[in-house]
């Protein structure tokens, strides 16, 4: 597989706390990786590195194969378009102006593409309204398009959807698939609104106290988190010896815990159970979201 950004034991300190202590990841190109974690748990730090905003403590990352002590490096992030915490929006300025701005910083010799990118982000009809008066979700699209300023093949974003209402998640999220699916670009996107993150990511990155708990496509994803009925018994050893006659799909969680994919006779089950001196405990409906994933990696209070 080839990946567009990959990290190795990559660490930020500062004095004596560790934004990222030892981070290993791996961005595939052409996905929309959705990277998780509390607040405070490094996102943000991983952002600046790889924009070259800060330096690594240690450890190393590469983008497009280079790595990020290459003096090229300049070059493999020309390649990329960035959202870093807040946009980086001139509030005098209209939002035309703040493109033709962010075009000039790029040295781009042309503003032709301008007026498509003001459509596509939804603000092509703000005429000469200052930036300054924008809502917040009018910034983050400005600075969206801003990011797309260059036509980059990757993006990273620090929370896009933050301030925008239900219409504007939607049509960020839109087009976010619509710049993957059909210019295939890959997306990094930092977003505690974990709902919508489930509505487009390809890939995921658990990230806690600035370590990688765990890299899942999103297809090992679904895997995990089907609907299933959760059993409680008394011994999944003998459960096991049961569902394998019954020819019911399932998986072990712990000596007394089991998700079940089939329907299956509980009447059947019970009097099966009863020959192996098995004892049903509790049985109920299980349905894991995203968050809930989550939370199962990292505990604590919903903080993403």
């Amino acid at each position: 597989m080839e990946y567009v950004l990959t990290t190795n034991s990559l660490t930020k300190a500062y004095r004596n706390f560790r934004a990222l202590d030892g981070l290993t990841m791996n961005v595939p190109k052409g996905s929309i990786y959705g990277f998780v974690g509390k607040n405070g748990a490094g996102k943000t730090t991983l952002i600046r590195l790889i924009c070259g905003l800060q330096s690594p403590t240690a450890g190393s990352y590469r983008l497009y194969g280079r790595n990020h002590a290459d003096p090229e490096i300049a070059r493999s992030r020309r390649r990329m378009g960035a959202i870093v915490e807040q946009p980086s929006i001139h509030p005098d300025m209209t939002a035309e102006e703040n493109l033709r701005h962010q075009y000039r910083l790029l040295g781009l010799p042309s503003e032709e593409g301008i007026p498509e990118l003001l459509d596509m982000v939804g603000l092509g009809n703000t005429g000469r309204r200052k930036a300054g008066r924008f809502s917040l979700g009018m910034r983050q699209r400005l600075g969206l398009a801003a990011a797309l300023a260059g036509d980059p093949d990757f993006l990273v974003l620090d929370e896009p959807m933050n301030g925008l209402d239900p219409q504007g998640i939607i049509e960020v999220r839109e087009l976010l698939l619509r710049l993957n699916q059909e210019r295939q670009i890959t997306v990094l996107i930092s977003s505690h609104i974990l709902d919508e993150l489930a509505r487009i990511a390809t890939h995921y990155g658990f990230i806690d106290q600035g370590h990688m708990i765990r890299e899942v496509s999103a297809d090992e994803l679904t895997a995990e988190t089907r609907k299933s009925t959760r059993m409680t018994v008394s011994d999944t050893r003998a459960l096991a010896r049961v569902l394998d006659q019954m020819e019911v799909e399932y998986r072990i969680l712990s000596d007394k815990q089991a998700d079940l994919y089939s329907s299956v006779n509980v009447s059947l089950l019970a009097i099966a159970l009863m020959g192996e001196n098995c004892e049903i405990l509790s049985m109920q409906e299980h349905d894991a979201s995203l968050e809930s994933f989550y939370m199962s990696l990292v505990g604590g209070e919903h903080d993403a």
